[in-house]
């Protein structure tokens, strides 16, 4: 029933104005407008996010969301070169030189934001 209709992620953020930093100057996120004290970003195929103040930030040990990408590694490097630090997991899989994992169909690759939530760039193989 609801698989006709888009889904968005929320990303809590303990300090809107710091986590809009990270997302728009390490990201590269363009922002669409300012909601309630948060910020909604567009992304390709219509789909979105919303980056909204809670205490709760950064509580998950489970990946927030994810950017199903073509080439995570190219991402990596550039994500990298613009001040994003990525997570090295002790999982299995080979790992690429960029640090990817490939496991299960799918190279992946993911990074803390400034509020300690998980992100993670997916890409299938």
């Amino acid at each position: 029933m609801l698989q006709k209709y888009p889904m968005y992620a929320y990303i809590p953020a303990k300090d809107v104005a710091r986590a809009r930093q990270f997302y728009e100057q390490k990201v590269g996120l363009k922002p669409k407008e300012e909601i309630a004290g948060g910020v909604a970003y567009e992304f390709a195929g219509g789909t979105a996010c919303f980056l909204y103040p809670t205490p709760n930030a950064g509580t998950s040990r489970a990946s927030q969301a994810f950017w199903q990408v073509d080439d995570v590694d190219a991402l990596i490097a550039a994500l990298k070169a613009r001040g994003v630090v990525f997570e090295d997991y002790d999982m299995p899989g080979e790992r690429s030189p960029q640090g990817a994992v490939t496991a299960g169909g799918a190279k992946a690759a993911w990074f803390k934001d400034s509020e300690g939530n998980i992100m993670a760039l997916i890409q299938a193989v």
